[in-house]
């Protein structure tokens, strides 16, 4: 029986671990199969271990696993790899498919215009725009915020789009929040690459806080959530995952 193992990220956050849960259940009413479940990669619960537990025991002969993220990093590369040669010594007689993560998408760069236009505050011609990833020791990571930046600075219509991580690369959130007050610009957007609310944005709004002035203004954005256009990219990704005998066809 064909299974789909959904593997997110975790936080200590649980609103951050239960809009997880509610946007893969959102993913999940849309994909014909029955055999479906969510795990988390840490400090949530069930980890990809349970997780394969449960869906053998449940008569899974085939697991696709899904990594519920946005760009390919280490998690993707090794950790969830790691766990994966673990369970196939488990299960010997069990097929594991890894799907990919949702990537650099036109479709997810147009979701951050509109958190942008969400804020209802105007774009002045001069204001600052930030894009923050959460950064990896990876190049590719670096090479794919620099193109979502591009992509989004034309979409903006907006002269510069600079990037800056929360960790592993640079230049780091704080250091860019210090460059942009320095240029003097009357704004300056912060546009988290993030999918879910933890930890991250809470730091980044305390952070942007000690930077807001009468003069300078800092506008935390929103970050993707469960936007209608993310739960169709995770779907196209996991019929991508799928064998090619199983074709999109959505529950009704």
């Amino acid at each position: 029986m064909q299974a789909i193992l959904y593997v997110s990220h975790g936080s200590r956050v649980e609103e951050a671990r239960q809009e997880a849960v509610s946007f893969i259940q959102s993913v999940r009413r849309r994909i014909d199969i029955p055999l479906q479940l969510t795990c988390f990669l840490e400090l949530a619960d069930p980890d990809i271990e349970e997780g394969v537990d449960q869906l053998v025991e449940q008569g899974a002969t085939h697991i696709t696993v899904m990594p519920v993220l946005l760009l390919s990093a280490g998690h993707y590369y090794n950790d969830i790899p790691e766990e994966l040669e673990k369970m196939k010594a488990r299960y010997p007689h069990v097929p594991f498919t890894l799907g990919q993560p949702v990537g650099v998408q036109e479709r997810v760069v147009d979701i951050l215009v509109e958190r942008v236009q969400e804020t209802g505050v105007t774009l002045q011609l001069d204001a600052n725009v930030l894009l923050v990833g959460r950064g990896s020791r990876l190049p590719e990571t670096k090479v794919a915020i620099e193109h979502i930046a591009s992509l989004l600075q034309n979409k903006l219509n907006t002269p510069h789009v600079d990037v800056c991580y929360l960790a592993a690369c640079s230049p780091s959130f704080p250091d860019a929040l210090q460059t942009a007050a320095a240029k003097g610009a009357s704004q300056t957007f912060v546009i988290p690459y993030l999918w879910f609310t933890g930890i991250l944005m809470e730091s980044m709004q305390e952070k942007i806080n000690q930077w807001n002035t009468e003069g300078q203004q800092f506008i935390l954005c929103d970050y993707l959530g469960d936007h209608p256009a993310m739960v169709e990219a995770e779907i196209d990704r996991v019929y991508e995952a799928l064998p090619s005998s199983y074709s999109r066809r959505e529950k009704v």
